[in-house]
């Protein structure tokens, strides 16, 4: 099977063995990689209903036959697991130079099983497997951690993936960081590390994989940077990135503010893309193989945070801590993103249960005095929820255990255990029906509809109908996932441009509704794995806060009945009866 090595690497803590089995081509064939074969490994390797802490829940980083190739938007990995924070399947995808070290290892998979019972980290490379001590790493955090790390390895070309406090203290929504501020976030893969005393991971090595034409893999990928290089979509990206977003959503009324309260949020022009650049020195940076740069290297200019510097924030930091918090300065939600970044944790989910725990304090459930806007107080809750201390402890845990033990289901946003990102669905209610379904509980990406409502593509507020949309989008974004390619080449990287990517790499000859049937299986398989840890249809559902509070101001909703016609269609379409 060209576009790939054929090779799994597996790679037991317990025993600190180590060995490599074959992948069949039928497997390949049938799912390609990233997502594909990831989801299929996780199926077929975890027992159903284990502790997502356990030994026996798996760990598997997977790349795609785009993997170190020419294409624009190729720079990009995965990784999968059961979810400690939802106790579901769980995704995460990161990009970077990281991708082409560990490309370079010569494996399609590496699935990292057992638990060490000493903090270790690994050195993976393309002629051996060593097992470090971290023991002297432990406790410290990701920047220091990842240095250090690379340092003792000392192999030009190396790419390191670490955890922070929050992944050895097993906060279930810990990141795996790399490159200093990349993420894989959301729904605590990083706690699933930490549960198995592994520190980090470097990657290097010389191994390149072979693809079925690699000049029409370049002519293919020239061609479609001419196209496409002075689109709008690619200048917008390489001006601003996506905090572009926030005058869009303040404006549409979709800005998740005071937890979930309004869409608008007071003085947002202080927080825009607009104000990081005038307030910050700004620099864009780009993975390999991209023209996009949609990266930003923000350096705070003047103030109490002169000098702090990180890439970002991301739009979504800037509502979690903005809207949600309302903390209204870029330097501010920067300083709370370098936080989260060190101590190692997702900025969605730390946003939302920051601003559940300003609920919580207005309501006397705990003891904390903490405000919207209250910076300080923000920062030392995320601190407690890193080190598990005080409230912290309970924080830790996500906002569906939270809301439990206060007494507060009815105020708390999530689906399936996992908090939304900033698209309010009363206004957008195709991202109604996104969190409802997505595979790893509410998340945007799985099919990124927000542009399609957005762009004017379909009405924000059509219901009938809109399945059909959102189910080609999925389709599309589930193949992106298989190759792996980067979301924002979404609108410029065609179906046609997807069938021939596929035949110059995998020498695979597959129509659009060919390619379809493929994405199609690799949601049912993601679909399955839930389902076998005893998820129902009941549990495709919104928080009832969204059918019950109207928005602030524009005075949007959503409907019980709204999501239902949605559903319907959306089951019809993925022939889930």
């Amino acid at each position: 099977m060209k576009g790939f090595f054929n090779q799994l690497l597996r790679i037991d803590l317990s025993r600190e063995r180590v060995s490599v089995e074959p992948i069949p081509d039928s497997i390949l064939q049938s799912y390609l990689g990233g997502k594909g074969l990831g989801s299929y490994l996780l199926f077929k390797e975890n027992p159903p209903h284990i502790d997502p802490f356990s030994t026996k829940n798996h760990l598997i980083f997977t790349l795609g036959p785009l993997a170190d190739t020419p294409f624009y938007g190729s720079s990009r990995y995965a990784v999968f697991t059961k979810s400690p924070q939802t106790g579901i399947y769980c995704e995460s995808y990161s990009g970077g130079k990281v991708t082409l070290s560990l490309s370079r290892t010569g494996y399609d998979a590496i699935i990292i099983e057992g638990k060490s019972d000493r903090p270790i980290f690994l050195e993976i490379s393309d002629k051996k497997v060593a097992f470090h001590s971290a023991s002297k790493l432990w406790g410290k955090e990701t920047y220091e951690a990842e240095e250090t790390i690379l340092r003792k390895v000392g192999h030009k070309g190396s790419g390191a993936l670490v955890i922070g406090p929050a992944g050895e203290n097993l906060v279930k929504f810990a990141v795996i960081e790399s490159e200093r501020w990349r993420s894989l976030g959301r729904a605590g893969i990083g706690a699933v590390m930490g549960s198995k005393k592994l520190k980090g991971i470097v990657f290097h090595g010389q191994k390149r994989r072979k693809l079925a034409d690699p000049a029409s893999l370049k002519r293919l990928a020239q061609k479609f940077k001419e196209r496409v290089k002075d689109h709008p979509i690619v200048n917008v990206y390489k001006k601003y990135g996506t905090p572009m977003l926030v005058s869009i959503m303040n404006t549409i009324g979709a800005f998740p503010t005071q937890y979930w309260s309004k869409g608008t949020l007071e003085g947002w022009e202080r927080i825009s893309a607009e104000s990081l650049l005038e307030r910050c020195q700004v620099s864009s940076i780009a993975c390999p193989h991209c023209f996009m740069a949609c990266g930003k290297i923000s350096e705070v200019k003047e103030g109490k945070h002169r000098g702090l510097r990180i890439m970002g924030p991301q739009y979504e930091t800037i509502y979690a801590f903005g809207g949600l918090c309302m903390v209204n300065s870029i330097e501010e939600i920067i300083y709370l993103n370098d936080l989260c970044d060190r101590l190692g944790m997702d900025t969605i989910t730390a946003g939302n249960l920051a601003a559940f725990a300003i609920e919580a304090s207005k309501k006397k459930k705990i003891d904390e005095k903490i405000s919207y806007g209250d910076v300080d107080g923000i920062a030392e809750i995320l601190t407690k929820i890193a080190y598990r201390k005080g409230v912290g402890r309970i924080l830790s845990e996500g906002v569906r255990y939270a809301a439990a033990t206060w007494g507060m289901e009815e105020k708390a946003i999530h689906v399936k255990g996992l908090e939304p990102p900033g698209f309010d669905p009363r206004v957008l209610k195709g991202m109604g029906l996104a969190y409802a379904t997505s595979d790893r509980g509410a998340c945007h990406l799985r099919a990124t509809f927000y542009k399609s409502e957005l762009s004017g593509q379909i009405d924000p507020d059509q219901v009938k109908g809109k399945a059909k949309l959102f189910v080609d989008y999925e389709d599309k974004m589930t193949l992106f996932d298989a190759l792996i390619l980067c979301r924002f080449y979404r609108d410029l990287i065609t179906w046609e441009d997807l069938r021939e990517i596929i035949k110059s790499t995998c020498n695979l000859s597959l129509n659009k509704r060919e390619l379809k049937t493929m994405a199609s299986q690799i949601v049912n398989l993601a679909r399955s794995f839930n389902e076998r840890e005893g998820l129902t249809k009941k549990e495709d559902k919104l928080p009832r806060r969204f059918f019950r509070e109207v928005l602030q101001k524009t005075g949007k909703t959503i409907q019980p009945g709204d999501l239902e016609v949605m559903l319907k269609e959306y089951y019809q379409l993925r022939g889930w009866g």
